[in-house]
């Protein structure tokens, strides 16, 4: 696949790049209060809150044919794939490696959180995120989106990777057990 093939794969999602730059504005203006509120470094919380505005980008923005047409979906879920991949779909480098590559960033940002019970719960979360997508595209009939159990699949791969290589990164430099923002105020409780 070459880099046009890639941008006219993506060309099919038609509301894909608006929702990639909404993300980048929402990861610069709440990257920091999310970091103190999930007491993590800052660039977790930016690579978290990216992960998943490109996750919601890809798939719950509706399909070109649906804002140009008004197509609407089936309300049927294809089944004819549930399980890994195989070495030659990830090969061939179409809808099962991207959405393999889609969860990575998530699996990396949930595995470099200090361990504690919020990531615990980001982890369910994160299981369950694939899951709820493919609901939401099976109901959601006017985003001309496909349901797919095969998606499911691949993005629990994508997100197992993701994980193994957060849990390395973070055991080689360090999850960072608080957040580090601005300097606090003396007596507000927060280190400097």
């Amino acid at each position: 696949m070459t880099f046009d093939d890639f941008r006219d794969y993506l060309g099919d999602f038609a509301w894909f790049w608006p929702g990639v730059a909404i993300t980048v504005l929402l990861v610069l203006t709440l990257s920091r209060p999310v970091a103190k509120a999930l007491r993590v470094r800052w660039a977790i919380a930016m690579l978290l809150l990216f992960a998943f505005g490109l996750i919601v980008s890809a798939t719950l923005t509706p399909s070109r044919e649906a804002v140009r047409f008004g197509v609407i979906g089936t309300g049927t879920c294809d089944l004819a794939r549930i399980g890994i991949a195989s070495i030659q779909e990830l090969v061939d480098l179409g809808d099962p490696t991207f959405n393999v590559l889609l969860y990575i960033p998530l699996g990396v940002a949930v595995g470099l959180f200090p361990p504690s019970r919020r990531k615990i719960a980001l982890i369910a979360a994160a299981i369950a995120l694939p899951i709820a997508i493919e609901a939401i595209q099976l109901v959601a009939l006017s985003l001309d989106r496909a349901c797919q159990a095969a998606d499911v699949s691949d993005n629990l791969t994508g997100l197992i990777i993701g994980l193994v290589v957060g849990f390395a990164l973070g055991s080689v430099v360090g999850t960072g057990r608080e957040y580090k923002g601005t300097p606090a105020s003396p007596g507000d409780g927060h280190e400097t």
